[in-house]
């Protein structure tokens, strides 16, 4: 059990008979009335994001979990197939439960968050940061535009982004897989 003085961003809880970990909060002390925590959390199951406010001080029943250690293998029809770095042990999950999906390549290392009560596979983090090599982009103009334009690339997984007019094909980039955007050339 904790309160809502606990509450951290990852917090795993349970919450209407459901498994959520908490996006963001912001404490709310307004000059009339009682303190409250206004939260978005993330439905491990489904993905989905809903916002909630929780008095202060009420009880949360926390979840315990797991990350675990797990290499990209493939994807076929079935979903997407990893392997247990510790027991080898092969596991398939559904495209939903993987947050930057499209940036997968095999041979990465992502984390497995597991429900430690039920051993239940719930989610899959990527590193936050990828290095990808760029299939296919437009040659820049020089003197095209004055500041921040950008262009589309294909990457070797498949996935589409933009990015500034310098980059070229066959150069490796570097991918933040939070919010899916070109961070910086690979040297």
């Amino acid at each position: 059990m904790a309160t809502t003085a606990d509450f951290k961003n990852g917090l795993c809880i349970e919450y209407n008979n459901d498994l959520y970990t908490i996006v963001g909060f912001q404490h709310v002390k307004p000059g009339k009335g009682s303190a409250f925590v206004r939260t978005k959390l993330k439905n491990l199951k489904t993905g989905r994001v809903i916002e909630n406010t929780f008095n202060s001080g009420v009880k949360i029943t926390t979840a315990r979990i797991e990350r675990r250690p797990h290499q990209y293998l493939y994807n076929d029809d079935m979903g997407y197939h990893f392997m247990d770095n510790s027991t080898f042990e092969q596991v398939g999950l559904q495209k939903e439960l993987i947050d930057g999906h499209q940036f997968l390549k095999e041979g990465d290392g992502v984390d497995v968050i597991y429900h430690a009560e039920t051993e239940m596979p719930l989610s899959v983090e990527l590193p936050s940061f990828v290095e990808l090599k760029i299939v296919y982009t437009e040659p820049g103009v020089k003197g095209d535009t004055a500041t921040n334009a950008t262009k589309p690339a294909k990457l070797e997984t498949g996935a589409e982004l933009q990015v500034p007019l310098f980059i070229n094909q066959d150069e490796i980039i570097k991918v933040d897989t939070r919010t899916a955007t070109y961070s910086e050339r690979v040297k």
